[in-house]
């Protein structure tokens, strides 16, 4: 089969300074993503009696980036599939820059929310961009945890971003401008990591630029490959539209993969974006409010991390399926035992921030490993699309259910839209693990909401 030297030399190739660097650069969207959503909590903070926000534009500038994501993600993903990987690898972040240093002068909340929405724009745009690249360069045994680490990487940027936040609270009333324009300096440093990656050869063989594919399988690999078999390579390709997506087995997977990343980011984007004010409302007043939400952020990195290895030992579908539950249980006990001791607040938080990370991990390996590359990046981009329009709508809602209705009621309804993710997952998730990425994005036409899991897993896993 002509496709089996891409699978030999990109899947089954051994680990290289080449992926450890691509990684590295990869992990520049999350970052940036955790970090922008991590400060504008912190920010609020001042700018909310600085600016004399409603609740209604204290939800907006909250939910802006998540709106922008929505777009970015979804037009990022097309322009990245048409026109290449490698052209928007640095032109989102030149973007994010300019866009983040342009908050200093912000004057009103309108101008805030237009800036934190293009800001949104440019992030979305970056993930199915950097996952689709990553993907298709990094070996079989290793893609799962690489990707999986993107996500860390969101936490990462939380963290520092409550770090530097807490610090920057103590600079005065306006100190905010610095928090939200602090964020140029992580994108002009990703933005000179990656200003060397080269284009995917996955992507190049398939739109026919065989010589170029060669060139960049001779830099990572040391191989030189025939253009002759790059061409029947090419000729095998099944080109599939945006509209076919939807039309054919595909459908089925974009439908779980939307499901599962909504319900695992809108609880998680919705503490997130209001985490100092849900800790006061849990009895977490003042300094005690911030350090908890900081203790929390790097707790939640951590339940990042130490699923990485379960990815490839128990699998996508059971590390997904344990981590909806466990943190659906953590969620409602808090809605619970709201009135008890701070300290098992913090407790079951911090259980929750543990048992999330296995759904957080598999919102870029999942999407990346089911879809070809013609699509590959339309996909990631139109699920990140879909997942935050309810994410938007959370975050918005979050200031709205804490005034009006109680933290009981806003903790339970968190707790039931996890555990919404843990029914979808448990009829639809499918297994890949062990497959190349060719065969983990083989598609039947036929394939059902109901047949997914025999026919994707007992079709291509070993």
């Amino acid at each position: 089969m002509e496709k089996e030297f891409l699978t030999e030399l990109c899947d089954n190739s051994p680990l290289n300074s080449f992926h450890k660097h691509l990684a590295v650069y990869s992990a520049g969207g999350p970052f940036l993503d955790g970090y922008v959503m991590g400060m504008i909590g912190i920010a609020l903070v001042q700018i909310t009696p600085f600016m004399q926000l409603s609740l209604f534009w204290e939800g907006m500038i909250g939910a802006a980036t998540l709106a922008g994501m929505f777009l970015g993600g979804f037009a990022g993903g097309w322009f990245t599939d048409k026109y290449g990987r490698q052209v928007l690898y640095t032109i989102d972040l030149i973007a994010l820059g300019v866009f983040s240093l342009a908050q200093f002068w912000v004057d009103g909340p309108l101008f805030l929310f237009i800036l934190r929405f293009l800001l949104g724009m440019a992030i979305g745009a970056d993930y199915p961009i950097a996952t689709a690249l990553l993907a298709e360069f990094t070996p079989k045994r290793f893609r799962g945890p690489f990707i999986g680490t993107l996500q860390a990487m969101w936490f990462v940027g939380a963290s520092c971003a409550y770090i530097v936040g807490d610090i920057m609270l103590g600079y005065g009333p306006e100190a905010w401008r610095w928090m939200l324009a602090s964020a140029v300096l992580p994108s002009v440093l990703f933005l000179f990591m990656r200003r060397n990656t080269p284009e995917s050869p996955r992507w190049l063989i398939q739109k026919g630029r065989y010589s170029q594919a060669r060139a960049v399988l001779k830099r990572v690999y040391d191989q030189d490959i025939p253009i002759e078999l790059m061409q029947r390579v090419s000729m095998t390709s099944k080109p599939v539209s945006i509209r076919r997506l939807f039309q054919s087995g595909y459908g089925t997977r974009m439908l779980f993969i939307t499901i599962f990343w909504t319900c695992a980011i809108v609880p998680l984007f919705a503490v997130y974006s209001f985490a100092p004010k849900i800790m006061a409302a849990l009895g977490l007043a003042g300094s005690l409010g911030h350090t908890g939400a900081a203790i929390l952020t790097v707790i939640f990195m951590i339940g990042c991390i130490v699923p990485l290895p379960l990815v490839n030992t128990i699998g996508r579908r059971s590390l997904l399926l344990h981590s909806f539950f466990w943190s659906g249980v953590a969620l409602l006990l808090l809605g619970v035992f709201t009135d008890r001791s701070p300290y098992l607040i913090l407790a079951l938080f911090a259980i929750y921030a543990l048992a999330t990370g296995g759904s957080q991990n598999l919102q870029f390996i999942y999407p990346n490993e089911l879809f070809p590359t013609e699509i590959r990046a339309s996909a990631v981009g139109l699920a990140s699309s879909l997942s935050r329009i309810g994410a938007a709508i959370g975050t918005y809602l979050v200031p709205l259910a804490l005034a009006r209705l109680d933290i009981k009621v806003t903790m339970m309804i968190a707790a039931g839209i996890t555990f919404l993710g843990y029914v979808v997952s448990l009829k639809m998730a499918p297994e890949t693990r062990d497959c190349s990425l060719e065969e983990a994005a083989c598609c039947e036409e036929n394939e059902t909401v109901g047949g997914f899991i025999p026919e994707v897993s007992d079709s291509v896993v070993r």
